[in-house]
């Protein structure tokens, strides 16, 4: 849906910028680097298991999260083509979390057969789950759908690699996680990225607001004398 000239400077700073944000996204996962400001403590080696046993699990578990990846995005634009008949965010993000938790339910009575984990406590339980239902799905599919009918789905997409830097700094403050010099290298390369994703694609948008009444006059200056009175 992004229409790409080769030959605009605006385009290349885009797609430089996205490359950008996914190399820093991958250096803030596979790449940790020594800490920041910890102090080194001597630790006694925890056994692990080999390496064999784990890469079966790993492999699986990649393979699933690419296939997640692939889906919301293939999601994101069809949301936009849809948003473009139906200019309703409210409708569509009805519909989104209908259909959404029919399908989790299904999934859910097959993986979970013991009755006892359905039974709903008054406690932290409860609220995580009031909280993930209302903000986590409603309050969040509203603000991506009401994003993607004004900016399109390449804006929302490139805020995923920002959400990885932040998690991962709200873990350092709120959980306690140790900072690591790959996280800050790796934050620093995503905001550059999407500030210059943002900065071109602000400047698109000022250049086609320019552009249009130019064209919209020079039409109005091709319309013959005659067609502007009306015929008694």
């Amino acid at each position: 849906m992004e229409k790409l000239d080769w030959r605009c400077s605006r385009n290349w700073i885009k797609i430089m910028g996205t490359l950008l944000s996914i190399s820093g996204a991958l250096i803030i996962t596979l790449y940790k680097g020594p800490a920041v400001g910890a102090i080194a403590t001597p630790s006694n080696p925890v056994p692990t298991p080999s390496i064999m046993a784990t890469t079966n699990t790993w492999v699986i578990g990649g393979l699933f999260l690419v296939i997640a990846d692939l889906c919301i995005s293939i999601s994101t634009t069809f949301q936009a083509a849809v948003l473009k008949e139906c200019p309703s965010e409210m409708v569509m993000v009805f519909f989104f979390c209908f259909f959404g938790t029919i399908q989790t339910s299904i999934v859910s009575l097959i993986a979970e057969r013991n009755p006892s984990a359905w039974k709903l406590r008054p406690d932290i339980e409860l609220i995580s789950i009031i909280y993930s239902a209302v903000v986590g799905g409603a309050v969040t599919f509203g603000v991506v759908a009401w994003c993607i009918h004004k900016k399109g789905p390449f804006f929302v997409a490139m805020f995923k690699p920002v959400g990885i830097a932040a998690a991962a700094f709200l873990g350092v403050s709120f959980l306690g996680d140790t900072l690591h010099v790959g996280c800050i290298v790796g934050a620093i390369i995503i905001v550059a990225g999407f500030y210059g994703v943002i900065w071109a694609q602000s400047k698109e948008n000022e250049h086609g607001e320019v552009k249009k009444p130019r064209n919209q006059q020079s039409m109005s200056q091709k319309t013959p004398l005659l067609d502007s009175h009306m015929i008694a």
